[in-house]
């Protein structure tokens, strides 16, 4: 009778991961930065898997989850499937970070008679004051000018333009 319970005490250390190894389980999966986490889509009658970045505390992605055989219970994770995800959720990542980018960096050309400036603006997203730095730098790359402006100054070619011409003094 006590061999029953060795093999059984010995199995069930078998499958608890171990403290320093990833977690690979049918609902719980984890490595390279990830977990991803198998679960019930309140939506409708099926199953969603959220990929969540490690040390996030929200979910990076949440999609779709394939039904297992039975129809009941959702498919298992599995090595492809995670690294499928890893990579889906990565590049969620990645474009938003483009997008913010792209909000908080701008710039355009203005033509002057000495010859091209590039006008970039880059908004500073404090939480209590926003603000956005004007520079303007000359064809070889020098800056010649900056400003402080409001977050919500509009970088136009007419606005950039009419910061030109008043010398470069802030736009109001």
């Amino acid at each position: 009778m006590s061999t029953m319970t060795d093999q059984t005490q010995e199995q069930d250390q078998h499958d608890e991961p171990e403290d320093d190894g990833p977690v690979q389980q049918p609902r719980l999966w984890q490595g390279n930065g990830w977990t991803a986490r198998v679960i019930k889509n309140d939506d409708d009658e099926g199953w969603a898997v959220a990929m969540i970045m490690d040390g996030e505390p929200e979910p990076a992605l949440v999609g779709p989850w394939t039904m297992g055989r039975d129809k009941k219970n959702p498919k298992p994770l599995d090595v492809n499937a995670f690294h499928t995800l890893v990579k889906t959720a990565s590049e969620v990542i990645r474009r938003h970070e483009q997008a913010l980018h792209a909000q908080l960096h701008k710039y355009l050309y203005v033509r002057t008679e000495e010859g091209e400036l590039k006008i970039t603006m880059d908004i500073v997203p404090d939480e209590e004051h926003p603000y956005a730095i004007l520079k303007a730098f000359d064809e070889m790359g020098e800056q010649v000018a900056t400003s402080r402006v409001e977050a919500n100054f509009k970088l136009t070619s007419a606005n950039a333009e009419k910061w030109v011409e008043s010398d470069f003094r802030a736009p109001r």
